[in-house]
């Protein structure tokens, strides 16, 4: 057989290696969400001190984004992406401390604190990375990127139920290991000059416009994925929406492992979907049936908690493929007219602040969920449910993904 030319073994390894980054984050993550309602009972939290600590994580995530953009520019993204993952995994080491014993809840909200850092420094960069990789093969391939995030919170989500009795400590000592056996990985490094050539992206042509409409289809995303990945195990959990709801962290997993089982088989058929019917066609199905499944969520009879398990799985088929073709189309309209030496700095840029839209809806999906949810979670999950059908207007806004330089 013909050995692949060194090009293509060259974008095969980064693609490897920036789906490591993706999966990482993943599993970690909801590793995290999914051992919400043990540090809830831990700290005897209510809804509204636990959304307060959400809200900590999502400001602090935005910081490390931005943190990620003044990386990128000054050095590159691939840097950008490595300090990310040491952060996460300090983060994940310090939370497990807190949980020892009688637990600490300083130590909590430090080691929050320094995830949330990692996190968003870690979303940001990676997309760079993808969206890099993306315009040079000249097609869509931000599905199957988000694809590897969605399977790594799988394999979390299996973990949580195939081994409910490891505790917290022993279980983020063992996943802090993770982000840090990628750091070495060879992601994409600059290929845009020096870094006193990077432009900032207010001083050149970007569609601001455009990429605002479509970073609100990021926010209502990201709305619905917090809500469900942060609050879904809480959801299935609470007495005052079910009548007898589960009552061991394995079966919390249940609200997240149908979810992530749908977005991930959505999103591993996304690119060839997107290259046959279009985004906007994707986008607008995907809001639809989004809103179907939320739907069933919020009216599941108190005494069947089943049903809303189905109503997550619908969810994850509907609003897999937002995300990735948002990034897409953000990096698209950014990397427009731009010199070939300075495509990837104006894009990196972008797509860095593009990224503080995640945050946007994280405050709605986490921080507005359960503060609503200190009445009822079944309102909680209602605003989302609205929500989500904002993106059938906005999904023409999402038609510059398609031929990609």
């Amino acid at each position: 057989m013909t050995a692949p030319p060194t090009d293509q073994l060259t974008t095969r390894s980064h693609r490897r290696a920036i789906a490591g980054a993706f999966a990482v984050q993943g599993l970690l993550f909801i590793s995290l969400t999914l051992r919400l309602p043990q540090l809830k009972a831990l700290f005897e939290l209510s809804e509204l001190e636990l959304a307060a600590l959400m809200l900590l994580l999502v400001v602090l995530a935005g910081v490390g984004s931005v943190a990620a953009e003044l990386l990128a520019r000054r050095r590159d993204s691939a840097l950008a992406l490595r300090v990310a993952l040491g952060l996460v995994a300090v983060g994940a080491v310090v939370i497990g401390q807190a949980a020892r014993g009688d637990g600490s809840l300083p130590l909590l909200v430090a080691g929050m604190a320094v995830y949330g850092l990692g996190l968003g420094a870690n979303d940001a960069s990676a997309n760079m990375q993808a969206v890099a990789v993306e315009h040079h093969l000249g097609r869509p391939v931000m599905p199957s990127f988000h694809a590897a995030w969605t399977a790594g919170g799988l394999v979390a989500t299996l973990g949580a139920i195939t081994l409910p009795d490891v505790s917290i400590p022993a279980g983020s000592l063992a996943l802090a290991v993770l982000p840090l056996a990628i750091l070495a990985s060879p992601f994409v490094r600059r290929d845009h000059g020096a870094p006193t050539a990077v432009p900032d992206p207010d001083a050149v042509g970007v569609r601001w416009r455009i990429v605002w409409l479509v970073g609100l289809g990021l926010v209502v995303f990201y709305a619905v994925d917090t809500a469900v990945t942060a609050w879904g195990p809480i959801y299935l959990s609470s007495g005052d929406v079910f009548t007898a709801p589960p009552t061991s962290p394995a079966m919390y997993a249940l609200a997240t492992l149908p979810y992530l089982v749908a977005v991930l088989l959505a999103r591993v058929v996304g690119d060839a979907a997107t290259a046959r019917f279009g985004a906007p066609t994707v986008v607008r199905v995907g809001a639809l049936t989004a809103f179907l499944g939320l739907a069933v969520v919020v009216f599941a009879p108190a005494s069947s908690w089943p049903v809303a398990v189905l109503g997550f799985f619908v969810v994850g088929l509907g609003v897999a493929a937002i995300a990735p073709l948002a990034f897409s189309a953000a990096a698209r309209v950014a990397g427009e007219g731009a010199d070939p030496a300075l495509h990837r700095a104006r894009v990196d840029a972008v797509v860095a602040r593009f990224n503080q839209f995640n945050y946007a809806g994280a405050l709605i999906g986490s921080v507005l969920t359960g503060a609503l949810g200190s009445t009822s979670l079944r309102v909680g999950f209602a605003v989302p449910m609205v929500l989500v059908l904002a993106l059938v207007p906005l999904a023409r806004h999402f038609a510059s993904v398609g031929s990609l330089d």
